[in-house]
């Protein structure tokens, strides 16, 4: 761990100084006191990984020392030193929760060592709980306790164990993805594959191939043959995200497939029997898009024997509280003094609209979990978009015609995507521009979706 931060606490300058001057050596940050007072000051005021202090001090005792860091940080380690004293003397302070013991005079090296392998062991356990949040994600517990969402987690427990296909619908952000994950996770397939599949995020060149797959040769670069998502996903479930994106001369053959569960490589001329559940989600009013002639109606009502509308955030406020506390442990699970947001703040949180959702929401908290100057989160911490821009520090509080425009294009834009539903078209539309244009404006204000 190179980045260490160690609290040196030796009352004895001459065994302190070139210590501290060795620490230092080895790229660790080291912070030194006399006294056991004044380190119990740097402990309360900082978070360490690691104390070094002499066990017979003025002031504070080490064995003291020892019992306020684990009462203030459990995770840091302590290892004391004394010149005095034997083996039952070290057993006794490592029942107490000393990580280590050591006898004076000691060999720099030998201190070293051990400094090395309690820090090692630290970082270990970071990546533990790093990885182990990794493999969390693909799980993501659905947070809120509201009438509205706790009738889709409702649903989902009706649905999860049957073979149904499920069309899952809702603004952008509002977290469709976790609820097809809680019905793959609760089905019967939990244990086979779950395949995601974004219908907007693969041109539509390419689209035919990465779900069903294409033979060498099919077509200009097809070197080998690949096999397609739904192949992947046999035996499991697939989830095609946006599905309203699907162009529509591939609907028919996903009509097919449901109807018939086989499919075709392309540029193949045989067919591949598959037994798959689908899932599909959209932020588009399929409705609309049916009447429009964008697509296919009877693939509409194929897709549509189990719905599931997820509300959005701002029709469920009463979950802010409780996202807010998930996202604070979720971004702030590897720091000593996790965030806290006052009430005044909160306050202000559950009055926003949130066009983007619970996604506006998370990245809130991820900003400040990252930019905060302090663990409590105050009004003025939080961005000018939330609060009007009418909460700000002295320092801050001028006014120019520019930041009053594009408070007021915020203001607009906002308004125009909640009213739209979230779509992009019909709300440059609204506002009287291109769809270009509001996305220039939108990438250029930070307004997140």
């Amino acid at each position: 761990m190179i980045n260490a931060r160690i609290l040196l606490v030796e009352d004895d300058e001459i065994i302190r100084v070139p210590l501290y001057d060795r620490l230092k050596k080895c790229g660790w940050e080291v912070r030194e006191a006399d006294d056991g007072v004044r380190a119990k000051e740097l402990i309360d005021q900082n978070s360490f990984h690691l104390v070094l202090s002499d066990i017979r001090m003025p002031g504070m005792d080490g064995t003291r020392l020892l019992e306020e860091v684990k009462r203030i940080s459990p995770e840091t380690d302590v290892v004391l030193m004394t010149a005095y004293g034997g083996v039952e003397d070290a057993v006794e302070c490592l029942k107490k929760g000393a990580s280590d013991y050591v006898l004076k005079p000691f060999d720099m090296d030998d201190i070293v060592i051990r400094i090395k392998r309690l820090l090692d062991v630290q970082s270990i356990k970071e990546r533990f709980l790093t990885l182990e949040e990794q493999c969390r994600e693909s799980m993501n517990p659905i947070i809120g306790s509201s009438r509205k969402m706790a009738a889709v987690l409702n649903t989902i427990s009706q649905v999860a164990m049957s073979d149904a296909s499920v069309l899952i619908t809702g603004e952008s952000g509002t977290g469709k993805e976790l609820v097809a994950a809680a019905i793959h996770y609760g089905s019967k397939r939990s244990d086979s594959q779950y395949v995601r599949v974004n219908c907007a995020a693969i041109p539509e060149g390419l689209i035919e191939s990465e779900l069903f797959g294409h033979e060498k040769g099919s077509f200009t670069g097809a070197a080998t043959r690949k096999t397609g998502k739904f192949e992947k996903a046999d035996g499991g479930t697939i989830l095609l995200d946006e599905i309203g994106e699907l162009p529509v001369h591939l609907q028919s053959k996903l009509l097919r497939v449901l109807q018939e569960r086989e499919i075709e490589r392309v540029g193949g001329n045989k067919t591949i029997q598959i037994n798959v559940r689908l899932l599909c989600a959209t932020s588009r009013k399929l409705e609309q898009e049916v009447r429009e002639g964008r697509f296919r109606e009877d693939l509409y009502y194929r897709l549509k024997v189990i719905p599931v509308d997820v509300p959005p955030l701002r029709e469920r406020k009463e979950d802010i509280p409780e996202l807010c506390e998930y996202f604070v442990k979720k971004f702030c699970f590897d720091k000593r003094a996790p965030l806290r947001i006052s009430q005044a703040a909160m306050d202000i949180l559950m009055q926003y609209e949130y066009p983007g959702n619970v996604r506006e929401l998370k990245n809130i908290i991820e900003r400040l979990s990252v930019l905060a100057p302090a663990p409590i989160i105050e009004p003025w911490h939080l961005p000018a978009d939330i609060t009007g821009g009418e909460i700000q520090e002295e320092s801050r509080d001028e006014l120019t015609l520019s930041k009053a425009v594009a408070r007021a294009e915020i203001s607009c834009i906002r308004k125009a995507l909640i009213k739209t539903g979230g779509n992009k078209t019909d709300a440059a539309t609204l506002l009287g521009i291109s769809r270009k244009n509001l996305w220039e404006k939108m990438k250029s204000l930070e307004i997140v979706t």
